[in-house]
């Protein structure tokens, strides 16, 4: 994600409509059409402005314990219609919570809890973590 870790800073990522347009950048730089966009953590700052600005340009949506998602309304997710897997550890008790508060009022979303994993659910339990994401890339149009 620019601006974090060992990355440089990039002035477009200042705004939540900067971090959009940076990420339609890239896709657009990937020539990718209607990608899976699987987002966690801090990745949320992007991905979240770009889904409900352009959520049908997406395949699919998989927030895992995202950042940033009470900076949108439950009005402004009930209007996204991209297929979304809410993926998370049970032991994330600090985002992960407040994550799905929200994203659960978008309308085609499932959720899928791996026991034991904590906030990078991943790593955690990457076995329950692929077999989850492929149960949902499987169902994808």
């Amino acid at each position: 994600v620019p601006g974090y870790g060992d990355s440089p800073p990039v002035e477009m990522a200042l705004t939540a409509q900067g971090r959009r347009a940076f990420l339609e950048r890239v896709l657009q730089e990937l020539g990718m059409q209607r990608p899976v966009l699987i987002s966690p953590s801090m990745s949320g700052r992007f991905a979240l402005p770009f889904l409900l600005a352009h959520g049908d340009r997406l395949a699919g949506f998989v927030p895992i314990a995202p950042v940033g998602t009470k900076d949108f309304t439950a009005e402004q997710y009930r209007a996204v219609q991209t297929p979304t897997l809410i993926l998370y550890g049970d032991r994330d008790t600090g985002l992960a919570p407040q994550a799905l508060q929200n994203l659960q009022h978008l309308p085609k979303h499932r959720v899928a809890v791996l026991s034991g994993a904590g906030h990078a659910c991943y790593l955690d339990k990457p076995e329950d973590f692929h077999r989850a994401l492929l149960g949902f890339l499987r169902q994808l149009k």
